[in-house]
This record gives C-alpha cells, structure tokens and sequence, in this order.
C-alpha cells in the first residue's frame, strides 16, 4: 500500500503537511489559515458512500475553490478518489471520524473499543495523504452524556483517542470539535481548538469567541461550525450574518473558520432534512445572497482593513543580546503592517550588539556609552519614537509577522490605551528551555476579563506614546525587570486599561541553563523589592504579590487541590455549561518559601541537633518542600515534543530552587535600602520640640480656605519632593493618605480629616500614625525568638532569665523611639507646610474646639 500511496502523491504534487506554529497554522513555508466550509453528509452514491457522486464532487470543487475556499470539512472518512479530487483541486480537508457518542461509551468496554478501532481505521485509510489536513475525533457529545460520565473522564477519554491516531500517523494534527453546551472539556493532548458556535447577535458572538481564545490560550482556535438559517433569517439576513461573523471571527485572531454549509442537501439518520437552509447554495447547487458575501469575505481574509494605521515605533532594548538579535531584527524586518519604524538601543553592550544593529539598515541604532538598565534604555526608544504607537520587545524575541497587525487592531478598540499578547516558546527552543517555561517566574500576563488585562509582559507591549508621556515612561529605578508590572499599575492607577489581544504574539527564547534561570530569577527578586516600597498595597506582609486578575502562564503559582466547578444549568440543560477552574492554591506553596526554609525548617534541624525528640518533626519540615516540589513537577504540563527523561525532576528542582532565589534576592533589596537619615529632615523647629512631653500623634490646623484638605495635601506632597522625603501617597486602596518612610526603622502613615465648624472656618486634623518598617519587624521577631530559646535551653533560671529580658528590651525601647522621633520631625514639618498656607496650628485637636486662636 505504501508504494501505492507514495506513486499517487508525487502525481498529485508534493504540498507539505500543515503545521502548529503558535497561534496559526504553516504550510509551505507559509501561514495557513483556515477558510472553510462544511461539505455534506449525503444520500448515499452508487458506492453506497456519503459523497456525492465524483463528477458531482468535481463541479461541487471547482466552484468552492473560485470562491476562496481552502479548507472543507466532512463528518465521514472520505473514500480514495475523493482525497485524490481534493488534492486536485488544492483542498485541504478535516475529517471527522465517526463513531456512536450518543450513548454512555465509558460504561460499555466494546463502544469504547469501536471508537479507538474507528479511528484507528480512519487515520490508516488517509495516512499522509496531502489533501489531508487534520482530524476531528470527537464531533459534539451530548451534554447529558459527559455529565454522565463525568468532564475530566471524557476529557481524558478524548486525550486517548488523539493519542490513538497519532499512533497511527505521528505527524498528523487532531482536535474534537465542542461546542458551548460542553465548553467545559479540557483535553490535553489536541493540537488546536475547534468549536461550533451559532451565535446571530453581533456582540454576543464577538464576546464568546474572546472567551474562547482565553480558553485555547496558546494554541490556534478555529470555528468550527457557525451560519444562519435562511429558511428562518431570510435569505439576505443569513447573507448579512455570514458575511459579519467572518470577519469578526478573523479580526478576533483565529486561526480559521468553517462556514457551515455548502448546500441545503443534507442527509441524516437515514433520511434527507428539509426544513433547514443552512446551505450556501440551494438543493440544486444555486447560489444563495450568503454565497456572493462569504467569497467577498474570504478572498479579504485575514487581512481585513483597520478603521486607521497610526504609525508604530518598535522598540527594541538590548544588553548583551548578540546570540538571539539577528533573529529578532530580521523577524521585525518582515512585520505585516504598513507604517513602522525598528529602534534597537544598545545599552552599553560589549558583546558585539551595536554591531549586528548596523548591519540592518532599517533599523535605528541608538547606543549607551555604559549600561545604564532596562528601563532607561526603553526611555530612550520612548523619546526616539516618531509613532503614534510605542511597541516593545526583547532581543530574545522573534515575532509573528502578524504580530503589529493584531495588537495595534485590538487597541484602536478604544477602550485601551496599551496591548500585549502572547509570549510563546519557540519550537526550536531546547528541552531545558521547555522545563523552565513551565517552573515558577517566568513572563505571564494577568487578566481581569477576557480582554482586559491587570498585567502584560515586556517582551511583549504597546502602548500610546502620550500614555506614557503622560505618566514619565518607565521608572529608570528598575534596572533589569520589574518595570513593566510598575508601568501598568501606574497606567491603571490613573483609570486607563489595558488589553489582550490574543493572536498577537512573540516566540520567547527561555533560559537553556540552570544557572541562566537562577540569575533571572535573582532579578526578578531585586524588582520586587523595588516594587514593595513603590506599591505596597499590592503586596502580602512577606512581600508577595496580590493579583486581583487571573494568572495565565504555562506555570502554575501553586498546586491544584480542588477540582474545578461547572455550570450544567437546571437538570444539565444549560446552553452555555462554563467551567471555573480553580486558582492554583499558593498555600502549599509556603513551604517552598525562603520565610519557611529559614523561620521553621532550618531552627528545627539546629535544634534537633542537641533535642533528637525533634528528629522526626525535623525530616518531616524537610520532607513537605520536597513532597510540594514533587507534586508541582507531576501538574506541569510539558511539551510532548520537548519531553525528556529528566524533565520533571528538572522542574521539581526548579521548584525548590526558584522561591529561595527569588526571596533571598528579595529581602537583600529590602533590607540593603539606604534611606535617607532622619536626622537629615531635623530643623530647628523639630529639635525645640524634644523633651517637650508633648502627643505628636495628632495635630490639627485652623484655615478659612475652601476644601482645604486636599490643597494642603497637594501642597504637602510638592514640599515632600522638594525636601526629599521618602514617601508614597495612595493609590485608592488604604486608610491613610500619605506613607513616609523615616528610616530603615521607622515609618508613618499619616491621615486627614476635615471638620467644619461654622462661619468658613474650617479644622484640618492630621494623624500621624508610626510603625516599624520590614526590617525592624524582622529585629524584633529574632530577638523574640532567640528569648523563648534561650528560656527554654537554661529552664527555670529566673536570673538568667531577667538578664536576657534586659538585652531584648534595650532594642526594644531604642525602636520605640525611632518611631517617636519620627513624628516628632514630621509634625514639626507639617507646621512648615500649613504655615506656607497660612493656616494656624490648634494647640489641641479637639472638636469641641470653636474659636480660632490669631
């Protein structure tokens, strides 16, 4: 048969078989998209097969190709000649295999058996063959049929299947067609999505495939069935839905569409249904007003016009980048869209960079004498930048052609003012490489909705250049990371939003060593130090980040416990049955961290040392990071391709490795801060104000000036800046107004309030509210926990015991005071500010207080 098969292809043409590549589908070199339509099933021929007769089918092909088609779908495995028309005529097809899902298959051993052998059989019959495009194992099981059997059983019944046909034939591509009534399913194992969906209203069918995308996340999505009912909608109103579904489905990023269906003949069950007209073209093979719009559609697919083409500056930041630069210049160089200049900034370079930049003579090359940090360094592309739009990237980055395209398409939205996309890993990228995509740390983006983003990775943004202006581009502060996460939480503090757009994505080569990963990990814990004294409120108390959106990323921040909840609807009759999956819990995860290394599994094997009952609790605080890392290799999902013996205890390692990195590079950055001294800000109104016995937690202002509190609070803000006090004031989401940091010891929250009292006259009243910083906290709970040790080593000495108590309590009441001390020069410095507004300072903040004192 082989020699058969192989003659009959080099007749028909040597088309290469399709490919997965990102969000899209490859041929020849080329990017394939889908545009297709359902074909048939029909009566029987004279074979006894569901086609039309071949010289039928020839006609049929002829007319389908003129209209732009490329892609037929058919819900039977197509018999020799048939393939051989296809390829004939340049048609790819994907087969569906049947086989009966109407029944309760996972209860019945022989039903499964029929479906493995079905598409066993199926994928034999067509092995290699170049009309064939891909296989559809599954085609809309009933949604009573799956709640039967349970989601994640049928789901991974779904895997086998694939698993099954690629037995067969290794390179062939597999998905199973679903539909909203099981949107649920989650197989692992297809190449890309396939979903039928009649949806006639406008925004709700544009609104479901934006879900839809978050739902294939990385892999291309393709429509599978979608029309209208002329018999219902009328002829011009099933032309109308058609044409609009289209396009929006392509402006959407998908990767294909199949328009269901070419005819109104349509035979099932035995017998031929006439009271639908979903069909293009009549019984008779007239064509219908849908027909003239879907071929006008088509032949402007993908590329469908924007509403304008701002011009766009990509900016391309590089440090030492010279192994991955040619790659990402060239892959800029051939960038779909029309009006876009390249920037490349070599920051201080000594690899060699600047001089790959100067061989592309489209690009701009602007360099740093030294390196001066990321941030800088797309500061000066910002300022370079001639466009209306600032797109940004990585030297280890290479992007889609179509990547400008669909990013700049879904910002002129409206609603959003930056954009960013997918960071995938390249196929050429190596097994190492493909472990670390799915360990902890690495680029994700953070959605609140389905198109609204709470965060979006550098290597991948755009934003309009007045936005960034308008906020002072990126904080030069952060040198190496981070400043992307501060971009956007500035951007969003100032009521502005941030989008998604799915299809527009970049290939991210990752760090192909441990020790790559390690350093990029060590970064990242710097930038979050910096970013803990930037944005607090976003922060837990160990200086871990709170997302308020959902985490996408090949990684999971945790471990899954809980199964996932779905929405059947009463009795499972619900249209659209949604799944909500469960955030990974991060619980598990603590004992992975640096806090829980050092604060409790470290003490106790010290203890255990001189204690041996404390042997057994010192293996088991040993034993649960290990057990967690283990458990989180075992959920990761790697690549088939890129899977390898070691690559699970790799990301178990990386595991345990990455939270210890991280946080240690953390705390350094936060307890390394050289603040400026307290004694820096004393004059000599705050130095008169010493041993006076006076309250500094409160003080109040007397004033006749409308709505006063926020003009003595800009103004308090200003004279902050000039006097160069460490501060932060809120974003929205604390009590307090104002955070000033007065030493590495000490800090203040200080609270407004204003009262009016009558006759214009109006009392601000302040609360100075001082705390310990991180790293007194982190003093106090040593000293602290050395006591109870030191106790519970010499038992019941109470000298010894006062001796210790003695020692502890002398730091104690020396931080006491730094937080005195703090309030002290800060009230004195709120005198200077209410002064300059020439309000009067009450001597006591009372609010019985109702004369003002001249």
């Amino acid at each position: 048969m082989g020699i058969v098969q192989t003659k009959m292809f080099d007749a028909l043409g040597s088309r290469s078989r399709a490919s997965v590549r990102g969000k899209g589908f490859r041929a020849d070199g080329e990017k394939l998209f889908l545009k297709g339509l359902t074909y048939g099933p029909f009566a029987p021929n004279g074979d006894g097969e569901n086609f039309a007769p071949p010289e039928q089918t020839a006609q049929d092909f002829s007319r389908i190709r003129e209209a732009g088609v490329n892609l037929l779908r058919l819900y039977h495995v197509p018999p020799a000649w048939f393939l051989s028309l296809a390829a004939e005529h340049k048609l790819w097809l994907l087969i569906d295999i049947p086989w009966n899902q109407q029944t309760c298959f996972l209860d019945d051993f022989q039903a499964r058996e029929e479906a493995f052998n079905d598409v066993r059989a199926a994928v034999r019959a067509c092995f290699g063959h170049p009309a064939v495009f891909g296989f559809s194992v599954v085609n809309e099981i009933p949604a009573d049929i799956v709640r039967w059997n349970g989601a994640a059983a049928v789901s991974d019944f779904i895997d086998q299947l694939v698993m099954a046909a690629k037995a067969e034939d290794p390179g062939c591509l597999c998905t199973f067609a679903n539909f909203p009534t099981t949107e649920y399913l989650r197989p692992k194992a297809i190449d890309f999505w396939c979903f039928n969906v009649y949806l006639r209203q406008p925004k709700p069918f544009e609104n479901y495939l934006d879900r839809l995308q978050m739902i294939a996340d990385n892999k291309p999505l393709v429509l599978g069935e979608f029309g209208a009912d002329s018999v219902r909608e009328g002829e011009e109103g099933q032309a109308q839905t058609v044409g609009l579904q289209i396009e929006k489905a392509f402006r959407a990023g998908l990767a294909g569409t199949i328009l269901y269906s070419y005819t109104d003949e349509w035979y099932k069950d035995g017998q031929e249904v006439l009271d639908w007209g979903f069909g293009l073209t009549d019984r008779l093979r007239r064509p219908k007003p849908a027909w003239n719009a879907m071929r006008e559609k088509y032949r402007q697919a993908p590329y469908f016009p924007l509403a304008r083409v701002p011009s766009v500056s990509v900016v391309v930041s590089c440090y030492n980048g010279a192994g991955t630069l040619p790659n990402c210049l060239e892959s800029l160089q051939r960038l779909r869209y029309p009006d876009y200049e390249i920037i490349l900034v070599d920051d201080g370079s000594v690899d060699g960079s600047a001089a790959i930049g100067v061989q592309f003579k489209s690009v701009r090359l602007i360099q740093h004498r030294a390196n001066l940090g990321l941030s800088v360094a797309r500061n000066t592309g910002i300022e370079a930048a001639r466009g209306e739009v600032v797109a940004f990237t990585d030297a280890d980055c290479r992007a889609d052609e179509d990547w400008l395209y669909y990013v700049v398409g879904a910002l002129l939205s409206g609603q959003f003012v930056g954009m960013g996309g997918h960071n995938l890993l390249p196929p050429d990228d190596s097994w190492v490489a493909a472990a670390v995509m799915v360990s902890p740390g690495g680029p994700a983006h953070v959605m609140e909705t389905d198109v609204v983003a709470e965060h979006i990775p550098g290597c991948n943004m755009a934003f309009y250049k007045w936005a960034l202006d308008e906020i002072g581009g990126f904080d030069p502060v952060f040198r190496q990371a981070g400043d992307d996460v501060d971009l956007c939480w500035r951007l969003q503090e100032r009521g502005y939003k941030i989008g998604f757009s799915a299809a527009g994505f970049v290939w991210h080569y990752r760090r192909s060593t441990v020790q790559a990963y390690l350093r990029q990990q060590y970064g990242y814990g710097e930038a979050e130090a910096l970013l803990v004294r930037k944005h607090p409120e976003r922060f837990s108390w160990f200086g871990g980040s709170v997302w308020h959106g959902r985490i996408y990323s090949q990684a999971h921040f945790g471990l899954l416990f809980h199964a996932p909840r779905i929405y059947h609807g009463p009795f499972g009759s619900g249209f659209f049955q949604s799944l909500y999956a469960p955030q990974p819990d991060l619980t598990a995860m603590f004992f992975t961290s640096l806090e829980y290394i050092t604060l409790v599994a470290l003490p106790l094997c010290i203890l255990a040392s001189a204690f041996h009952f404390l042997l057994a609790p010192a293996l088991i605080a040993l034993l649960i990071p290990a057990g967690v890392c283990a458990a989180a290799a075992a959920q990761a999902e790697l690549r088939r391709e890129k899977r390898r013996f070691w690559s699970r205890p790799l990301v178990a390692l990386l595991f345990g490795l990455q939270p210890l990195v991280r946080g240690w590079a953390r705390y350094h950055g936060r307890l390394s801060f050289h603040a400026k001294p307290l004694s820096a800000h004393e004059t000599l109104d705050s130095m008169n104000l010493r041993g006076q016995g006076c309250d500094f937690g409160e003080v109040a202002y007397w004033t006749d000036i409308h709505a006063p509190r926020e003009k003595f609070l800009h103004a308090l803000l200003e004279q902050l800046e000039l006097s160069g006090w460490e501060f932060r004031p809120d974003a929205g989401w604390n009590r307090y107004d104002v955070k000033i940091r007065g030493s590495r010891w000490s800090r203040l929250h200080l609270m407004t309030v204003t009262e009016a009292h009558g006759n214009g006259q109006y009392l601000i009243r302040c609360r100075l509210n001082a705390a310990w910083t991180f790293l007194s906290r982190i003093l106090l709970y040593i000293l602290f926990g050395g006591l109870v040790l030191l106790m519970g080593l010499w038992g019941p000495k109470p000298l010894w015991h006062w001796l210790v108590f003695l020692c502890v309590a002398g730091p104690i009441g020396w931080l006491w005071k730094q937080n005195t001390n703090l309030q002290r020069v800060f009230s004195a410095f709120l005198d200077e500010v209410a002064k300059s507004m020439n309000m009067v300072r009450a001597e006591k903040a009372d609010p019985e207080i109702n004369n003002r004192d001249t």
